[in-house]
């Protein structure tokens, strides 16, 4: 069996307003505030990272731009994929 990974208990304060929105969606989706509330920091956390890593893919760009002659291949490879392709 997995074991289960250690977990700290935390208090953090928090508005009445947002505290009953996060019961109400918990109690909706069949599942407790504590584990809602986890999968949301997780999830903020994978979209900081996904913008990490659009930056530096977008950096990269910019300090090595695409040659011209590699996206007229590709253009050219995508139109003669496409006609093939059902839809």
């Amino acid at each position: 069996m997995a074991k289960e990974a250690a977990k700290k208990i935390i208090q953090i304060p928090i508005e009445d307003d947002l505290l009953e929105r996060i019961d109400e969606t918990a109690a909706a989706m069949a599942t407790s505030r504590a584990a809602f509330i986890r999968e949301a920091c997780k999830l903020r956390l994978q979209r900081i990272d996904n913008k990490k890593l659009d930056r530096r893919y977008m950096a990269g760009y910019r300090k090595h731009p695409e040659k011209t002659e590699w996206a007229e291949t590709g253009a050219t490879l995508l139109a003669q994929m496409l006609p093939e392709e059902e839809w």
